[in-house]
């Protein structure tokens, strides 16, 4: 089953991200069967894809995504309307985290 990773960046990006490196983060992996339904729901919030030169919508389904401190919950509130909540907990952990560190997170797509 398809796979995608979230983490906190420990530092604000810099440069492009565009190599899978899974030893320089803490990663937790979601199904793509509990993203892909909510993508819609993501639409409108700002973040970047692959460098903060690249203004994105919502998540880069098969890229990689920064989700800046201030889209952090937009993100939460489309986490608590989905059916799936009970599986979500752990991401929903990351953000929290994130939004009270003021950090960076992560998105690896599929």
């Amino acid at each position: 089953m398809a796979k995608h990773e979230f983490a906190i960046l420990p530092w604000e990006p810099k440069g492009r991200y565009d190599e899978y490196d899974p030893w320089k983060y803490n990663f937790i992996k979601v199904d793509d069967e509990l993203i892909e339904p909510l993508l819609p729901s993501f639409c409108g919030i700002k973040t970047f894809a692959h460098t903060l030169e690249e203004p994105w919508d919502g998540l880069n389904y098969c890229g990689i995504t920064l989700i800046p401190p201030q889209s952090i919950p937009a993100f939460q509130i489309s986490l608590l309307q989905s059916e799936h909540l009970g599986r979500l907990q752990e991401l929903l952990a990351l953000l929290k985290t994130a939004q009270s560190q003021n950090k960076f997170v992560i998105h690896y797509g599929i």
